[in-house]
């Protein structure tokens, strides 16, 4: 299949594209471009960061684990196009040289890119911004200096300019690049499938069951990077459209299954600011732009972050076959580690949970603040009338083989006074709902003393308490 998309301004055809070729290695060993670096290779450092822009803005994307038909009729800007046609530089990389910002440099060309695109965007958060991209020897503190130095000057014409193209004319392809075929000695895939609706992803991958799916690939793109797994067969779901929908009514939210982290971040800002504060955590601002909360949840991971708040607030998945769509409480969809209740040409459609007054409250402890694996997640939502508890709903990743209510523990807590007396009677059912494991992370007492600490936080902040270290004054 022909692949078509910008590449910096100029139009690139790639008549026989390797569906498991990165947008990374194609820059460095097709184009040349090497200012796009290879770091950690699995979208932890952000030396690779690139600016992507389709219909839904300008993203900053992992090159390292973003794969050529992922790109299909966008544009990307490396490094080597931050800079105008005239060789005029961006008003970031003119502060990056004013307050010196760069040592070895290896690292720059990311910042680069990922400042770029926040300048695009209007954000400022540059603490967030910046969270994916990794240094080691300037230090973040002049890096940090350059972005507000350079966050009054105006968008750069050929960086404003991005979306503006015409798409079907880009489609076309008006310039030739060099393909992405594999070597001689690397058997070659079939072409990548791209359906441009859920209907069709839905014949597709029921007659093509063994295929693999292909949402953000910021779980798949290990695999090939990583794992140096062969995918015969891959689709690709950025195409539909329909797939990205959130849509919030009176009594539901319904979020589709390729709305990407960063979207569900800001729909929930609203609804459940806890829920969203613990997404403002997940990974970077890189992976978020890409991964997506189908992918979250079917990637049935112990440690995904959003299954257990998802299950905390009610949520119900939506499956879909061919024709035939199917419905299960999210909770269910779990059955044991690496196994979940979805049947081969089966994939996830959607997911969704009632309209409820805001009780949620989500707390993510791990090593770092940032872009951080969780040790323990745990999320907690609880329903108190005249001072009992009338229903209560907890959830976490982190404390078994997949994300797991912690039943005993509710059962504890429902129809009980809503007191530091039942809160520390129920704690003690932790140990009854959970037998987790020692790992790198945490062993299995911590995580135990940690989910109890949960319990307590989350009775003292919903009685008005400070809990937050980001809270702390001197």
């Amino acid at each position: 299949m022909a692949l078509t998309f910008r590449l910096n301004g100029e139009a690139v055809h790639i008549t026989e594209a390797d569906p498991s070729v990165t947008l990374l290695d194609w820059l460095r060993e097709e184009k040349g471009l090497t200012g796009t670096k290879e770091g950690c290779n699995e979208g932890d450092c952000g030396a690779c960061t690139v600016m992507v822009t389709d219909s839904r803005g300008s993203r900053a994307l992992n090159a390292c684990i973003l794969f050529l038909p992922q790109l299909q009729g966008k544009s990307v800007r490396t490094v080597e196009g931050a800079a105008g046609p005239d060789g005029r530089l961006h008003p970031v990389q003119q502060a990056m040289v004013d307050h010196h910002g760069s040592q070895c440099g290896f690292c720059t060309p990311g910042f680069i890119m990922s400042m770029v695109t926040a300048h695009a965007n209007g954000a400022t958060d540059y603490d967030d911004q910046l969270a994916g991209n990794l240094c080691r020897c300037t230090g973040y503190a002049p890096i940090i200096r350059a972005a507000e130095a350079a966050r009054a000057a105006p968008v750069p014409d050929w960086i404003s300019q991005e979306g503006s193209f015409i798409w079907p004319e880009i489609s076309r392809g008006e310039a030739a690049g060099r393909g992405a075929a594999p070597p001689a000695n690397k058997p070659a895939a079939a072409p990548p499938l791209l359906p441009a609706s859920s209907d069709e992803l839905a014949e597709l991958y029921a007659a093509r069951p063994d295929a693999t799916l292909v949402a953000g690939a910021t779980d798949v793109g290990l695999w090939v990077t990583k794992q140096l797994r062969r995918l015969p067969q891959m689709i690709f779901l950025d195409g539909c459209a329909d797939l990205k929908d959130i849509d919030v009514t009176d009594s539901t939210v319904r979020i589709g299954a390729m709305a990407d982290l960063n979207a569900l971040r800001t729909a929930m800002q609203p609804l459940h600011p806890s829920f969203a504060e613990m997404l403002r955590r997940f990974a970077s601002q890189q992976v978020r732009a890409a991964a997506t909360v189908g992918g979250n949840i079917a990637n049935g991971s112990p440690i995904g972050d959003t299954p257990p708040a998802l299950i905390a607030l009610g949520a119900t998945l939506h499956l879909r076959k061919g024709g035939t769509r199917r419905e299960l409480p999210l909770e269910a969809f779990f059955l044991d580690y690496g196994k979940q209740d979805r049947q081969p040409g089966e994939f996830v459609e959607a997911v969704s949970f009632p309209r409820q007054p805001d009780a949620l409250k989500v707390y993510k402890l791990s090593k770092r603040f940032d872009q951080d694996i969780s040790a323990v997640l745990g999320a907690f939502n609880v329903t108190v009338a005249d001072g009992t508890i009338t229903a209560a709903r907890i959830a976490f990743g982190g404390m078994a083989g997949i994300p797991k209510r912690a039943a005993r523990v509710e059962a504890a807590l429902t129809g009980q006074p809503w007191d530091q007396a039942t809160i520390q009677t129920a704690a003690a059912a932790f140990d009854q709902d959970f037998t987790p494991m020692s790992d790198m992370r945490a062993s299995a007492a911590y995580r135990l003393e940690a989910a109890r600490n949960m319990l307590t936080r989350y009775f003292a902040e919903q009685n008005g308490a400070a809990v937050s270290v980001l809270e702390v004054r001197p």
